[in-house]
């Protein structure tokens, strides 16, 4: 009879685990098997109407592809702010610190109400952008930045430790056996930074997939150009249109679900090749 191992001195590991199994389907389990159960309701048929319209299929490719293209760009940006914090000394470096968190702090409203008015035709940002071409509010670009916007701390918390573990000996050895900065660099710390990196883009990607009050603010919300997926499920839902809102709902867990699988089956790939060599 098979048996689960204790990983720690500590008593009561069947009780905690009994706990966390608990709270896990109170809070996660449930509530998303009831979305499915909810959406069984439906014929294939109806199901498969309902979630391939013209107007969802737009909403999918922008949700997800303006998703993963700014987890993509905090991914690039958020390792170049997290080295500027760890390995340089500047005056304000505490106040950037701080700012790197605002877009948690911040409500979504708040954050889409000030970037439309930042991008807007006459604001601040807007009316230098619009007459050179790049019209930002009331576009899928403002959604793109938006979704820049509340994704950078993600990346950004989850590098900044595992840079600061990185000794400097190593760099320090790397030099002396002749490497230059890009060898140093691309070799020896960014490896030990991959996992760390992954795992903030999938954080970063799962929140933008999920946003929903910054970027009905600046998205402009026309129907095949500027409509998230999530706006559709809750347009439902204010249409009593429960089944349709689930069946919505059901698509967008199972897709980022795969998705989420995939990057996690990276990261944990990108480790085991690390500790191998």
């Amino acid at each position: 009879m098979s048996t689960f191992k204790q990983h720690s001195i500590l008593p009561g590991f069947n009780l905690a685990l009994g706990f966390t199994l608990l709270y896990l389907s109170l809070i996660v389990l449930i509530p998303l098997s009831a979305a499915f159960i909810r959406t069984a309701e439906l014929t294939w048929l109806e199901f498969w109407t309902i979630v391939t319209t013209p107007r969802v299929m737009a909403s999918y490719r922008l949700t997800f592809g303006a998703s993963f293209a700014a987890a993509l760009v905090n991914a690039v940006f958020g390792l170049l702010v997290a080295w500027v914090l760890v390995r340089y000394h500047f005056p304000g470096k505490k106040l950037v610190d701080a700012l790197v968190d605002l877009p948690f702090a911040l409500p979504t409203a708040v954050a889409g109400i000030a970037l439309t008015a930042l991008y807007a035709g006459n604001g601040w940002i807007g009316q230098f952008l619009e007459p050179m071409g790049f019209k930002v509010a009331f576009t899928p670009l403002g959604i793109f930045v938006a979704l820049t916007f509340i994704g950078l701390p993600f990346v950004v918390r989850t590098v900044q430790p595992v840079l600061e573990d990185i000794e400097s000996e190593l760099e320090e050895a790397a030099a002396t056996l002749g490497a230059n900065r890009w060898q140093t660099f691309t070799r020896v710390i960014f490896p030990a930074l991959f996992p760390a990196l992954m795992t903030g883009f999938a954080l970063a990607f799962a929140r933008a997939i999920g946003e929903y009050g910054s970027v009905i603010f600046i998205a402009g919300n026309m129907p095949m150009i500027s409509e998230i997926t999530p706006l559709l499920i809750i347009t439902k839902l204010e249409q009593y249109d429960y089944a349709g809102a689930t069946a919505l709902s059901v698509v967008m867990l199972v897709i980022s679900f795969i998705l989420l699988l995939i990057i996690n089956l990276l990261q944990w790939w990108s480790r085991r090749r690390s500790i191998e060599s």
